[in-house]
């Protein structure tokens, strides 16, 4: 399996090339559903063209969005209502948050692109108590379990892709034209060093190459 899947990933990238669909917005429904109905603040650590910011609004008084990112922040800022409780900053992740501390912070495919254990601290530490951390990531995969992940992902990620373009070759979405960098950490060590950062914190693999990281603070 680990000889012939690498030549079905690039089959399925080069389809995946002409009918794209965003594996991150797969996931925006399941993070609201780890949410309270209401909350004051959220940082969306990675915001990209806004669209999980602007979900986030329906429910908090305020959404602060950062990206390292100047050309997608400015994309962010063009797709939000003026009169939308949302605001975008160019930042650093670790260096450059928007003051807090937040009642909400999530991040999504933006965390293999840090230092995990420091991106974790960080988080945590502007997270209100009580507040909710969601992270959803990459992984490299390694062991037989996640190669088997991987080996259902892909039907499931044909089908979907077929789906939402309607069978026809479409442009990349705007939320898919940031930079991106494949993850080279595998998901035990993901494990154990958000597990130290964040005691108690919950992990799951997922579908589509990604996991999930909730965690509450006391």
């Amino acid at each position: 399996m680990t000889t012939l899947l690498p030549r079905i990933l690039r089959a399925l990238e080069q389809f995946h090339a002409t009918h794209p669909w965003d594996h991150n917005a797969h996931y925006h429904q399941w993070i609201l559903r780890q949410l309270p109905r209401r909350f004051n603040s959220a940082l969306d650590v990675g915001s990209g063209s806004g669209d999980l910011a602007r979900l986030l609004a329906s429910r908090a008084g305020v959404v602060h969005g950062v990206d390292v990112d100047a050309d997608i922040v400015a994309h962010a800022r063009e797709l939000t209502a003026p009169a939308a409780p949302v605001t975008f900053t160019v930042g650093d992740a670790l260096n450059e948050i928007p003051p807090g501390p937040y009642d909400v912070i999530t991040c999504v495919a933006t965390v293999h692109h840090l230092p995990l254990s420091d991106a974790l601290t960080r988080f945590r530490q502007h997270l209100a108590p009580g507040g909710t951390l969601v992270v959803v990531g990459l992984y490299r995969p390694q062991s037989p379990s996640d190669y088997l992940i991987d080996a259902v992902a892909i039907p499931s990620n044909v089908a979907m892709a077929w789906i939402k373009n309607k069978g026809c070759k479409s442009p990349r979405p705007t939320s898919m034209t940031a930079p991106t960098r494949p993850a080279t950490m595998n998901f035990a060590d993901i494990v154990r060093e958000a597990r130290h950062a964040l005691p108690g914190a919950r992990l799951r693999r997922r579908l589509f190459w990604r996991y999930t990281l909730v965690w509450h603070q006391r």
